[in-house]
Parts: structure tokens; C-alpha cells; sequence
């Protein structure tokens, strides 16, 4: 007997056997392994680094007019299952470089590497609601996008809680409760408080009604509502509220491809973000959001993608504006490994105050690619790029690559896309 423990040591087979074991036993767990990525090098006609080009305040169009390096590894394993009950472990660690148009020289040394999902789910562990899912933890919690400018329409990502894939006959019900944080106050001066503004945003949505043959109807409401503190409370923090209706039909075999159109209508502490809650009172106002865009065939060879955005956002202090976006990306295909995208973007931002010039861009991409597949979203894809753009006279569209009087920019260089 050792003195250091209660029971005998095992001996060498004994060991041996038991490492055995507990291989097999840790193999039993599968580890699914997905992420995204993107990357490359580019270089600006002139000289410099690769700039990039968006309007004010908007999302950009994203083909060759990425300058940062952003990667996600997700990783998620199925830890219990007995019959149909399961429990399922999923997490994600993100790196992230700053983008050029953030006025920042890119290197590792300023890079961020974020937690950006980790939670468990347990698929039907209420036996009277078969078929859910309860949650609990941070996760992308069923984000609405636009591929081509990566604009978040309807996001309420976080730390958060809820149940979803509720039968109710007609379609599937969802309820959570995220949250999300805002540093300023309405006047946009540091709160002086100590901490940030707690923000809880409740998301209720109901998907798959069936509305038309091949169309469906996804409706939500989120609600949103600062959480103050005691010292915000006392420093007399704003605590407004706000909503988000959103509204979207999807519509399959359109024009042998699919549509999806989003109606949204916001208010206050929900105005101008895609479903997270900022309660500074500098968001007093509505917003109106009309989306279309999709993905359709042209030919035997040839496909693209599609959109076109109407937002208006009118703010109280009078600081809203109007966004219009139009873009397509028609991709041609040489062969089941090679094709040539073009990808054109118009964006106008009207500012509301009077008297304030619109900003206009102006974007267009060539690009020729490898991937492994004739469709659209076949990953990995390997790019060589050339970007031009042009934009009105009174702001910079790009990062300090591009001289502050100029209103136009080429850049090109390689890229590499990839999800799995």
C-alpha cells in the first residue's frame, strides 16, 4: 500500500488496460469540426497596402474588397444520447485581424481572438414539447444574412437562453433571450459609470408557414430593454425600450433558383442594427427595411446573386439617413474546377439632416476562381481579384491606402475563402 493513496497501484497490465479503455471510451464521442475562413494579399495601384471600399456606415460588397484575416473553429460533440433524447456540446474561437478601413496598420500583434459560441443543447429533454430543443449559453442564434455584402439583417447573437423547434402544427416556434451591451449614452459622451449597458433583447419567431406552393413565411417580434445597475440607475443612464417586426417569405424554385424578401420595422433602442438592443437615447426613432435578394441561374454555365436594399432610419436628433444598395455577382463557369466572377455595388447614403450631401459608391470586382464544384457556394475557393471603385467627392470610401482627396481606387491581389 502507498502512503499517498487509499487504494493499491495498478500494476503494469492493469494500466495498460485502463488507458485502453479510456481511448475507446473518449473515441465514443465523435468530434464534429467546422469553421470559416478567409485570407489573402493585396495591393493598391500606386503603391500601399490593399484598401478597402464602403460607403459610410454600411456594409460593403465583399468580393475582392476584403482586407482583414478572419478565421472560426467550431468545434461540437454529441455528449449523451438514449433513444431520441440528446445533449450536444458546440463552442467556437475566432481570430481576427483589424480591417484596413479601420485606419489601423494589420499585424498579428493587433489581432483579436474572441469565444464566440459555447453552449450546450438538449434535443427533446421536454418530453411534453417532442421534437425541441432547449439551449443555454453564447451561439449565432439563427442569423438572417445578405452573402455577397455580409449585412446581419436579423441577428440577436450572444449569451442567451431559450427553446426552439416547438411543434405547434402549423410550423415551428421559437423563443429566446440573448443579450447585448452599448458603452455610451444618448449624447454619445463615455457613460462614466464603470460598466456598460446590459441590454436584454427577447426574439419570438415562427417559421415554415407554408403560404404558396414552393413559398415559405418566417415572422418574428424581438423586444429590447436596457438592464441598469444601481450606479447607471443613479447617473440617470437612459432605459429605453424598443421592437423589431421582421417579416421574411422565402420562395423555392424561383426561377430554378430561390428569393428571399424581408420586411422590417423597428423602434428606438432596435433601430439600425439587426435585432441587438442599444438603449442610448441617441436611437430615438424608427426604421423601415425592405430586403430582396437570391440566387438564380443563367444558363447551363452561369448563375448569380442578387440583391437590392431600401432602410430608412428616422432619429429624433435628426442623424438618420437613407440607405439604398444595389448588387448581383454573376459567376461563369469554365469548368467543374474553374470560373470567372464579376461582382458589380452600388450604395447611396442619404444623411436626414438637412442640408447634408448623399455619399455615393460605386464598386466592381473581377474575379478569376478554383473551387470544386459549378455552383455559387462551392468552398474552398482560391481567387485572383481586381477591384476598382469611385465615390462622391466630400468623404473617404477607403482605408489610408488611397489618398484622402481621392474619389476613386484600384486594388487587386489573391484571396482564399473557405467553410466546411
Amino acid at each position: 500500500m502507498n502512503k499517498y493513496t487509499k487504494f493499491p497501484l495498478p500494476n503494469r497490465n492493469q494500466l495498460t488496460a485502463a488507458i485502453a479503455a479510456m481511448m475507446v471510451s473518449t473515441t465514443s464521442f465523435a468530434i464534429d469540426f467546422h469553421g470559416y475562413f478567409r485570407s489573402g494579399i493585396g495591393a493598391t495601384a500606386g503603391g500601399g497596402d490593399q484598401a478597402c471600399f464602403s460607403a459610410p456606415g454600411v456594409s460593403k460588397y465583399r468580393l475582392g474588397n476584403e482586407c482583414e484575416t478572419y478565421a472560426e473553429i467550431q468545434l461540437g460533440s454529441e455528449v449523451f444520447r438514449q433513444d431520441d433524447t440528446s445533449f450536444y456540446v458546440d463552442s467556437m474561437i475566432a481570430y481576427i485581424t483589424p480591417q484596413e478601413n479601420d485606419f489601423e496598420t494589420v499585424n498579428d500583434d493587433d489581432a483579436t481572438i474572441a469565444v464566440r459560441q459555447f453552449n450546450v443543447r438538449g434535443t427533446n429533454v421536454i418530453k411534453s414539447l417532442p421534437g425541441s430543443t432547449l439551449w443555454i449559453g453564447k451561439r449565432f442564434y439563427q442569423r438572417h444574412d445578405v452573402h455577397i455584402n455580409d449585412f446581419f439583417y436579423w441577428d440577436v447573437s450572444g449569451p442567451g437562453a431559450g427553446l426552439e423547434d416547438i411543434d405547434v402544427g402549423t410550423g415551428l416556434l421559437h423563443v429566446a433571450w440573448t443579450r447585448s451591451a452599448n458603452n455610451e449614452t444618448g449624447d454619445g459622451a463615455d457613460l462614466g459609470t464603470g460598466d456598460p449597458v446590459t441590454n436584454d433583447i427577447i426574439d419570438v419567431r415562427w417559421t415554415g408557414l407554408p403560404v404558396n406552393p414552393g413559398g415559405t413565411l418566417e415572422v418574428g417580434i424581438d423586444y429590447g430593454r436596457a438592464n441598469l445597475d444601481d450606479e447607471q440607475e443613479s447617473a440617470g443612464v437612459d432605459d429605453q425600450d424598443g421592437y423589431m417586426f421582421t417579416a421574411e417569405h422565402q420562395q423555392a424554385n424561383f426561377l430554378g433558383g430561390y428569393n428571399k424578401l424581408t420586411l422590417q420595422y423597428a423602434k428606438d433602442s432596435l433601430v439600425a442594427s439587426g435585432g441587438r438592443s442599444n438603449s442610448s437615447a441617441a436611437n430615438q426613432g424608427s426604421m423601415v427595411r425592405v430586403i430582396d435578394h437570391g440566387l438564380i441561374p443563367l444558363g447551363s454555365d452561369m448563375d448569380m446573386f442578387y440583391v437590392g436594399i431600401y432602410e430608412d432610419t428616422s432619429l429624433d436628433n435628426n442623424q438618420g439617413s437613407q440607405w439604398t444598395s444595389f448588387g448581383v455577382r454573376p459567376t461563369y463557369y469554365w469548368s467543374p474546377l474553374m470560373s470567372t466572377a464579376v461582382e458589380l455595388g452600388f450604395d447611396r447614403v442619404s444623411p436626414e439632416a438637412s442640408g447634408a450631401e448623399d455619399s455615393d459608391l460605386q464598386k466592381v470586382t473581377i474575379a478569376q476562381q478554383w473551387s470544386p464544384g459549378e455552383t455559387f457556394f462551392a468552398r474552398p475557393q482560391l481567387r485572383l481579384f481586381a477591384t476598382y471603385a469611385n465615390w462622391s467627392d466630400d468623404y473617404n470610401a477607403a482605408s489610408d491606402s488611397i489618398g484622402p482627396d481621392d474619389s476613386n481606387g484600384l486594388t487587386f491581389g489573391a484571396q482564399a475563402e473557405v467553410w466546411w
